[in-house]
């Protein structure tokens, strides 16, 4: 319930606060979310050599890369970021929570291991 009503309050004053300038916001949410939830996708692949756990993690850090300058990219070639202000604060705030938020739900799956 604690993580609805984080989304929520985060969606709802965002949207608020930048009324008049919502392409950027919504783009700049999307942009983070589908950004993190890559990085995220790789960097906890489970591999069965050791080795191969710092080529996912850069794999992680280059998709989260390419993903920011695609959208940015998009965002600038469709005239959808109409305040540059607004677009960074809300990718920066919203790759935080969503940042909270997989790991969160990532902390919730994982099973604790049983003492003998």
């Amino acid at each position: 319930m604690k993580l609805v009503l984080i989304l929520m309050a985060s969606l709802s004053a965002g949207g608020a606060a930048s009324a008049d300038h919502l392409h950027s916001f919504m783009l700049g949410l999307a942009v983070a979310s589908l950004a993190v939830a890559s990085c995220y996708w790789f960097a906890f692949r489970t591999t069965r050599y050791p080795q191969l756990a710092l080529i996912l993690l850069i794999c992680g850090l280059l998709s989260k890369l390419v993903i920011t300058v695609a959208g940015v990219a998009f965002g600038i070639s469709a005239e959808l970021i109409t305040s540059p202000l607004v677009f960074a604060l809300s990718y920066l705030y919203s790759s935080l929570v969503v940042t909270y938020l997989w790991f969160t739900y990532r902390d919730s799956i994982t099973k604790t291991p049983q003492a003998a």
